[in-house]
């Protein structure tokens, strides 16, 4: 299993971890803390040496109850930040956080290699027809209403069947339009009750039938501080109990703020899987 960036094909069989570089004041865990060039760097050079293989970049907050984000200030935040890193670490493989087509093109014509759209296209009809015209992956996340509106949309017929069924049209949708590297993110934490959350977890593996590369970002988020009566700070160790989780029941892409805990997951995990009778 591999997905094509800048020419590169990457290898999913053996999963790989994307760490999350927040430009947003907002943020839930780490809003605001990178601000200056010098913080942006140091942050980058450290998941780049800890294992990463993509740096996820987001300049609109998509934690419940955001506020709104013109795109003219989306694009501000992004942009600088995106020649900044390349220009240091030209290697780089940057995935930009987005639902807004024109922060995606502007973003891969100054070399981002992936988009990160948590809308899977819904709150930008334009979405689809911009990643195919640039031929780079596409994680599609499985969103209802907006990061303002979306808590209050956590109603579900059949929960798994009813995101299987969305997946299903989605990459139906973007493969009629040529996009040809689609990674499935079940969007933890959006639009899902914490209870909900959980069945998703217990349920993971039913979304690999797609027979594409799956991503979970489950890095610090309340369902984890929640159940353990503490906040985003301190749920390190429930990140790291979940992901354990998360990739035995194949994932392929884990989008953490952590990186180097999150590489000793994969780490271990793929030793446990080598050495199965």
């Amino acid at each position: 299993m591999t997905i094509n960036c800048k020419g590169e094909l990457i290898d999913l069989t053996v999963p790989k971890v994307m760490g999350i570089l927040n430009l947003t004041p907002d943020s839930f865990f780490d809003g605001g803390a990178y601000k200056d060039e010098a913080s942006i760097l140091n942050q980058v050079g450290y998941m780049l040496d800890h294992g990463a293989t993509f740096i996820d970049m987001g300049a609109y907050s998509s934690r419940p109850g955001a506020e709104h984000v013109d795109e003219d200030e989306e694009l501000k935040r992004m942009l600088p930040v995106i020649e900044l890193i390349l220009k240091k670490f030209p290697d780089t493989l940057i995935s930009v956080d987005t639902f807004r087509s024109r922060v995606a093109a502007e973003s891969l014509e100054r070399g981002a290699a992936i988009i990160n759209d948590i809308s899977a296209g819904n709150l930008d009809q334009e979405m689809f027809r911009t990643v195919a015209q640039f031929q780079v992956p596409y994680i599609m996340m499985h969103l209802k209403g907006t990061p303002q509106s979306m808590q209050k949309k956590a109603t579900y017929t059949d929960l798994i069947k009813d995101l299987r069924h969305y997946f299903s049209e989605k990459v139906q949708e973007a493969t009629s339009q040529k996009i040809n590297d689609i990674i499935i993110d079940p969007g933890f934490g959006f639009a899902k009750t914490t209870e909900q959350n959980y069945t998703l977890l217990n349920h993971l593996d039913l979304f690999k039938t797609f027979g594409l590369p799956l991503l979970i970002g489950l890095s610090r988020k309340s369902m984890i501080y929640k159940v353990l009566d503490s906040n985003s700070k301190e749920a390190l160790n429930g990140t790291t109990a979940l992901h354990t989780i998360a990739l035995l029941k194949g994932a392929n892409i884990i989008r953490a703020h952590d990186v180097k805990e999150a590489m000793e997951c994969v780490k271990l995990v793929s030793a446990l899987k080598a050495n199965a009778l």
